[in-house]
């Protein structure tokens, strides 16, 4: 076991945790967005359509910075075979729990708020397997890329452990934001001809829910994991995300426009998705540094009450969705306007993942079923409950 010196980073436990919860008013605004989902508002509103596409063009690629980050520096701390174990069990038990317990329900539930119900005795086996593999996964897919990610990452993180004892000058040792940006626009084209090929020669694939998430999600997140992997390891890189860069924000907002753009004129049957994905591999490498710089000045800093959320995070994303979905199917129809039901929402779902958080805290299975770690025999009701890394 390697022993690291122990320096909690404030700032990044609280940019995970906050985005995290940005789930809370991704999947709310998403009602009220002009984007199709499981329920929607009568009329859709455009200010709370770009709110939602803001937040999904950069979220998720910035958390797996961080993920790649702390999953290498837990790493460095234990064998090999423990880091795979902890790890997978920290991601892989929460993920199990909430199938049966969160998205299960919520599938049954919407099959009767969508009248699919009768539908379902008419599918063929492939279309159940398929459907129930999206419908099961659901918000869960993050928890499942990690787990592949760990997986991958007792190579990845090995050859990166072994360069460091080795003394190799790494391309990271003379990085900029610059060289950095053309490395990731060239993974998003590669990434965008990939599924382009599939596309053409394999259409299936695409709409196949376990090919999505295992391989095509995965691959895609890959760059960000390895990149938070080498910010540990890399000072200078380190250096580089912490500090602001107006070119960096000039850039992430060129970038947030043309996916707007892309969003508003492009057609799921030319190149919309392609390009959707090469301004994202480029756009989320930007925001790493705007989120990180402004992270670190405002977020550097211990709290009670902001650790209260960063424990509570993981809980509240997973139990968010089906209370989302429960609001959106039966209270936000009797609310007329788009932004008051927004805020109604947001209290709605924010009040009652608190509520069962809280109630969670006093039962020690549930603890440890949402958490992947063992309890305690004496844990006090307020113990922490773990989150992905």
């Amino acid at each position: 076991m390697n022993k690291v010196p122990a320096q909690r980073e404030y700032f990044l436990d609280s940019i995970r945790a906050w985005l995290m919860l940005l789930g809370i008013p991704f999947h709310i605004s998403l009602i009220y967005s002009s984007h199709t989902w499981h329920v929607n508002s009568a009329e859709p509103s455009w200010w709370l359509t770009v709110f939602n596409d803001f937040i999904h063009s950069f979220r998720m690629q910035v958390f797996f910075v961080i993920s790649g980050y702390f999953s290498y520096m837990l790493y460095l701390r234990y064998p090999m075979k423990k880091w795979w174990q902890v790890r997978v069990e920290r991601v892989g038990i929460p993920m199990l729990t909430a199938i049966p317990l969160l998205t299960l329900p919520q599938f049954i539930m919407l099959q009767y708020v969508n009248g699919k119900a009768g539908v379902w005795s008419d599918l063929s086996r492939y279309d159940k397997y398929n459907t129930l593999a999206w419908e099961l996964v659901s918000h869960l897919w993050f928890l499942l890329v990690l787990v592949v990610l760990t997986t991958l990452g007792l190579a990845m993180f090995r050859w990166i452990k072994q360069r460091q004892q080795a003394s190799i000058t790494a391309f990271f040792d003379n990085i900029t934001l610059g060289k950095l940006t053309l490395v990731f626009l060239g993974l998003g084209v590669f990434y965008a001809a990939m599924r382009r090929t599939l596309f053409i020669f394999f259409p299936h694939t695409l709409s196949d829910g376990l090919f999505n998430f295992v391989v095509m999600q995965t691959l895609f997140y890959l760059p960000f994991f390895i990149l938070g992997a080498q910010t540990f390891v890399n000072a200078r890189l380190k250096t580089l995300f912490i500090t602001p860069s107006p070119w960096s924000m000039a850039g992430a907002l060129l970038g947030f426009i043309a996916y707007r753009v892309n969003q508003h004129f492009g057609s799921g049957d030319a190149w919309m998705y392609e390009t959707e994905y090469v301004i994202t591999m480029v756009l989320g490498l930007l925001m790493v540094n705007v989120v990180f710089s402004l992270g670190y000045r405002l977020l550097n800093f211990q709290s009670a009450r902001v650790t209260y959320f960063v424990n509570a995070s993981l809980f509240i994303y997973l139990v968010h969705h089906p209370l989302t979905l429960l609001y959106g199917a039966w209270i936000a129809p009797a609310i007329g306007s788009d932004t008051l039901g927004f805020i109604t929402g947001l209290v709605f779902v924010i009040g009652s993942a608190v509520i069962l958080y809280e109630l969670h805290l006093r039962i020690p299975l549930l603890r440890f079923l949402f958490s992947g770690k063992p309890q305690p025999r004496h844990t006090e009701a307020h113990a922490s409950a773990s989150k992905p890394a």
